[in-house]
């Protein structure tokens, strides 16, 4: 009884140690985080979330003017990752509000990337609305808390010059191609 109690007590102390916890999937972009960025990360924080990579802070200037300064994320190899835009410019205590994902490595659990398009975002999540600017549509999805930028050159002519025109999903091209992939917190 002794010997199958100790064997049972080794194989389980072996298997434990052998079980290692998967490091989150560092391109994986979800509804509150996007790899190990989260959407209560502080600018402080960026250096130590990203130590493999280059943090590129641009400072304007005039710290009264209130301009928000994008804050972006390279690899060490010089390949864009991330553009930040954190709350309250030049506060390393303010969160990050929203990113642009620039690398299309980056990808929801839909697998929804840069390079995708419409038909894509369309067939997988539920879109909430398509806003009418004037070189471009922003299509929103709330699920994931991300808006997509479609160039009005990828519009049919007739929905191209129209800014009060109401543009429908069933009205964009499925082959339409995704200008910006911003994920807003």
């Amino acid at each position: 009884m002794k010997k199958t109690l100790i064997v049972v007590l080794i194989c389980t102390i072996l298997v434990a140690s052998c079980a290692k916890d998967t490091p989150p999937d560092p391109f994986l972009i979800q509804k509150h985080n996007i790899g190990l960025l989260t959407d209560s990360t502080q600018v402080k924080e960026l250096d130590s979330i990203f130590k493999n990579d280059s943090v590129v802070r641009y400072i304007a200037g005039d710290e009264f003017a209130g301009a928000v300064n994008t804050i972006e994320i390279f690899e060490k190899n010089g390949n864009k990752l991330l553009d930040l835009s954190p709350e309250e410019a030049l506060d390393s205590t303010s969160v990050i509000s929203s990113v642009r994902i620039i690398d299309e490595r980056y990808k929801t659990e839909k697998n929804i990337s840069a390079l995708s398009t419409f038909k894509d975002i369309k067939e997988k999540y539920k879109i909430s609305k398509i806003d009418n600017l004037i070189n471009s549509i922003v299509v929103s999805v709330n699920e994931i808390n991300a808006s997509f930028t479609i160039d009005k050159k990828e519009l049919p002519s007739s929905l191209r010059f129209d800014m009060d025109a109401n543009i429908d999903p069933i009205q964009v091209p499925e082959k339409a191609k995704i200008k910006y992939f911003f994920i807003h917190w």
